[in-house]
């Protein structure tokens, strides 16, 4: 199918998501309720038949989008489903029932981000260690290093002063030294 059949095929399988597309790439959103729905639309209708990765992307007040990219081997095309979940109830439908690929994507974004991923075959620990606390990649999580010792560099602009050394320009490789008094 090309971008723009596909585009077609979204608005009339899918009345709650929006398409867009660019050259072969088409980004499909959709509410948390059609997640299973789009993907199954991927891979039946738009043949997607290859499975890339899925993540999600911390959006603070919104939520946390979660996006699968999904490749058509055949006709070369990329498709991007989107879908949020509330920030205070991330619970959303397993993809492994549609691509089994998805089920080492959701464990991680599980952990790193705190998604819950219902009706996952095998929802254990993939990457953190026993008795860890939190969700890594969320942008609400405290980095313990910042906490136990300073940060290489400036922490926040404005925080430090610059070095001298840092101040100092060097010319560009080839110019020699004084060019700018010349």
């Amino acid at each position: 199918m090309t971008p723009a059949e596909i585009v077609a095929e979204v608005a009339r399988r899918l009345p709650g998501g929006r398409c867009e597309a660019e050259d072969k790439t088409v980004t499909v959103d959709v509410p948390s309720q059609d997640w299973l729905a789009a993907l199954t639309f991927a891979r039946d209708v738009a043949g997607c038949d290859f499975f890339d990765w899925l993540t999600a992307v911390d959006e603070q007040g919104s939520g946390f989008a979660v996006v699968a990219h999904l490749y058509s081997i055949e006709g070369g095309s990329h498709l991007f489903t989107r879908t949020l979940v509330p920030r205070d109830r991330p619970v959303l439908a397993s993809a492994t029932g549609v691509f089994r690929g998805a089920g080492w994507a959701e464990r991680e974004t599980h952990e790193m981000f705190g998604v819950i991923f219902e009706g996952h075959p095998q929802p254990a620990p993939l990457l953190l260690p026993d008795g860890f606390e939190g969700h890594p990649l969320r942008k609400d999580f405290a980095l313990a290093a910042r906490a136990a010792r300073e940060w290489p560099g400036g922490k926040e602009p404005g925080e430090r002063e610059p070095s001298a050394r840092s101040r100092r320009r060097l010319p560009p490789p080839g110019v020699p030294e004084g060019w700018r008094d010349r």
